[in-house]
């Protein structure tokens, strides 16, 4: 770690997906320039993704004005492979990824460097927090979450996914060595996330959490977990199918596959719920798809109490009956 330090390569890269949201960007960078680290330690590597608003000049005058600012403008592929721009794109030894409608806390930075140098961390989790339009906290602080663990103690990834992790995938609570961005985001897909953070936890040696509040999550309406959008409601399924089946794949080569089997189940029930409330009338493709994943009966690890009774009942009843009660309630 040293000699890379020696040779001037930069502390920290921040990489920022932009598409079309000139109303936060402005908000978002300033946030990543209030911090306590000299800019000739960090980058901020702005991937502009086709945006057709402002965006895009926006970003030009930030990286104008501050030379730890960089822009990179590419036709529109998507978040996934905006992030993978970034990541080709920047040169810190650690790398953060911040969405460009969200925002940091003030003067964070160096307090995530410092416990990633002094633990020799691969990897280091912060927390986050719900804000709303006006900068509102909707949710404090989420170690009160089920499952959710943010002791401090250093851990190999295998027993951070399956023990501490709980079901929160956001990539944008990680901090991660440069080696480990060798772990790609999936493109074209929903739930990229999900399809990134068990990956590259699997691949780390060192990961620990801080309870440090280090992320604003702006929750606004109209993102995909709560569109009304009938087409993104069939690619939703569609992808929440994809990650299924790479789950199942992944738990083929692992010892401790409880993680995973838990999310397969949350999964598998929040798709035969959506079926059953917007898709009953096609139901039968759906159900031929969940059944030849042959996953139940259902694993209820890390289920609340709450959602634990649904899978008791779930596995009761087996997929087909569980849909139509569903259907029945939605009806109601």
């Amino acid at each position: 770690m040293c000699d890379a330090i020696c040779l001037g390569m930069l502390d920290l890269s921040i990489i920022v997906p932009v598409y079309n949201v000139e109303k936060y960007l402005p908000r978002c960078v300033d946030t990543l320039l209030e911090q306590d680290l000299s800019a000739d330690r960090y980058e901020v590597v702005l991937v502009d993704d086709g945006s057709t608003d402002n965006s895009g000049v926006i970003c030009e005058r930030y990286a104008a004005q501050h030379q730890n600012i960089r822009v990179i403008h590419q036709q529109n592929k998507g978040l996934s492979e905006a992030r993978n721009t970034g990541i080709d794109n920047s040169s810190g030894r650690y790398v953060m990824f911040v969405d460009s409608d969200d925002y940091l806390q003030p003067r964070v930075l160096h307090a995530i460097v410092e416990k990633m140098d002094h633990d020799k961390l691969d990897v280091l989790r912060f927390n986050y927090q719900d804000v709303d339009e006006r900068g509102q906290v909707l949710q404090l602080n989420k170690v009160s979450k089920p499952f959710v663990d943010y002791r401090d103690s250093v851990c190999d990834g295998m027993t951070f996914l399956s023990e501490r992790l709980g079901g929160a995938c956001y990539a944008c609570q990680f901090a991660l060595t440069r080696e480990l961005t060798r772990i790609r985001f999936t493109r074209g897909r929903y739930f990229e996330d999900m399809l990134w953070t068990p990956f590259m936890l699997i691949e780390a040696k060192r990961v620990t959490s801080t309870d440090m509040m280090v992320y604003n999550y702006f929750y606004r309406t109209g993102s995909i977990s709560r569109t009304n959008d009938i087409v993104k409601k069939r690619k939703t399924i569609e992808d929440r199918f994809f990650v299924i089946k790479q789950y199942i794949e992944a738990e083929h080569s692992l010892a401790d596959k409880r993680w995973f089997a838990g999310q397969v189940a949350s999964i598998v029930v929040g798709v035969l719920t959506m079926v059953a409330a917007d898709f009953y009338s096609e139901r039968e493709s759906y159900l031929r798809q969940i059944e030849a994943f042959n996953v139940f009966p259902l694993s209820d690890y890390h289920a609340t109490k709450y959602f634990r009774r649904k899978l008791r009942l779930a596995n009761l009843l087996g997929p087909r009956l569980f849909c139509r009660l569903m259907h029945f309630k939605a009806m109601r």
